[in-house]
């Protein structure tokens, strides 16, 4: 019923990528078996095959057009046709997911799945299917072959999670949205201090428009009694840059630092701190062009790498800046700011655009010119307000407040219930904007 259930959902946006996904659940579900079976010798082609079917969809779909665009610019008259085609909705969350099974599998950490129903319900189990947490099939394998019960205290805190996303999302999220999106829609419309304001909204949208989908697809899967990893862990508390990417997409961090950082890590071993230094810069630009096809994706990977270089040659520990309050509140305003930096260049269309609005930004007299009615009315101060409380909910009592069972603060549950329900109907923007990371 899930499996059916997850198909009915993934078909909702194009049908016909049903068919790409089966292709690759099929391929990665005898890849699996024949990785098991097999001599080491032969462990690593399976391996291969399975990879280069998963990332070969993620070349035709989502990075096809990028490479023509770049082959067709510098190879003069020749021009290569593009592909028009939708790119299928979550491509790069459920391959990546596919593809920690197969090398979990390869590494001896996990049993080949022999029951295809199941492994495909790992792939296209729909509250994760589109926007992660991007699951190991060592936590979520063995959920799916036990019988799972109606626990009301599970359903109870799985709903508060949902709702709580849902405030993020609709009551938060979407209402930066108006700001952000008509800033980035003609930034050069706007001067520095708008785009200033634009920027750290931005910061603050991604956050709570991404970290709200966690929270619904969470919470939905608890529902039922299924138990998802955390995939944000109050990032913004984060007193270092190399913390905050241990606690902000947990699921893809950890993915990139398994199979990506420390392989190259320990391969260049002899070159000792240059190996982590080279492993870093090569994993966050791995990770840029996962997070989108094209240069300024790139560059903001290889940006916030150079961040955490810079804090590993300088030998900069968490662990010691917590230990003063002097110099806890201004590093986690600095964590903040430099992400809200570097997302500049997630944000603009271009490298060249990005960098036009942080001269703005840096250069130009900030000003509120009387043209931009649209940052000093109501709404504006709402949202002001509303980043305020969350940082404080979120540092204080969120977290207990959802994680309590339904015969524990009855008061405080209730309260909580009806005040995060009234406050999305009376303060929610419902115009049904997608979820940011729906395009990854």
């Amino acid at each position: 019923m899930l499996l059916a259930a997850s198909c009915w959902f993934y078909m909702a946006f194009v049908p016909i990528y049903i068919v790409i996904l089966a292709g690759t659940i099929v391929i990665d579900y005898f890849a699996g078996i024949f990785i098991e079976n097999s001599a080491q010798s032969k462990k690593r082609f399976f391996l291969i095959i399975s990879l280069v079917a998963n990332i070969g969809v993620l070349a035709v779909f989502k990075y096809y057009n990028f490479f023509i665009d770049n082959i067709n610019a510098v190879s003069g008259s020749v021009q290569l046709p593009y592909l028009k085609m939708l790119l299928p909705i979550g491509l790069s969350f459920h391959t990546f997911q596919a593809m920690s099974y197969t090398i979990e599998v390869y590494r001896g950490n996990q049993k080949a799945e022999r029951h295809f129903g199941i492994y495909a319900l790992y792939v296209m189990f729909y509250p994760q299917l589109v926007a992660g947490p991007i699951e190991r099939p060592q936590n979520i394998l063995h959920q799916f072959h036990e019988k799972q019960q109606f626990n009301q205290d599970d359903f109870f805190i799985g709903f508060k999670m949902m709702l709580w996303g849902m405030f993020k999302k609709v009551v938060i999220a979407d209402r930066l949205a108006i700001y952000v999106n008509q800033v980035y829609a003609a930034p050069g419309d706007f001067n520095g201090s708008m785009h200033g304001i634009a920027a750290v909204f931005f910061a603050v949208q991604i956050y709570c428009d991404f970290s709200g989908y966690s929270s619904i697809a969470i919470g939905a899967a608890r529902t039922m009694g299924f138990r998802l990893m955390t995939n944000f862990n109050t990032p913004y508390q984060s007193v270092t840059v190399s913390e905050f990417w241990t606690r902000w997409h947990i699921s893809l961090s950890s993915w990139f630092k398994d199979y990506v950082f420390y392989p190259i890590a320990v391969e260049k071993r002899s070159w000792g701190i240059w190996a982590v230094v080279f492993a870093t810069i090569i994993t966050f630009l791995i990770s840029g062009l996962w997070h989108g096809a094209g240069w300024n994706f790139i560059f903001w990977g290889f940006l916030t790498g150079l961040f955490i270089v810079a804090e590993t040659l300088l030998k900069v520990k968490a662990s010691k800046i917590r230990k003063s309050p002097f110099k806890k509140i201004p590093a986690i305003i600095y964590v903040f700011l430099v992400f809200a930096f570097t997302e500049i260049f997630f944000r603009a269309k271009s490298i060249q655009e990005g960098f036009s609005i942080i001269k703005k930004i840096f250069l130009q007299k900030w000003t509120m010119p009387q043209n931009t009615a649209v940052f000093t009315n109501f709404s504006f101060v709402l949202s002001v307000l509303l980043i305020i409380f969350l940082f404080f909910a979120e540092a204080t009592f969120t977290n207990k407040i959802i994680e309590n069972k339904l015969g524990e603060r009855k008061g405080a549950n209730i309260v909580f219930g009806i005040a995060i329900v009234s406050t999305i109907l009376l303060a929610g923007v419902f115009q049904k904007l997608s979820f940011i990371y729906f395009q990854f």
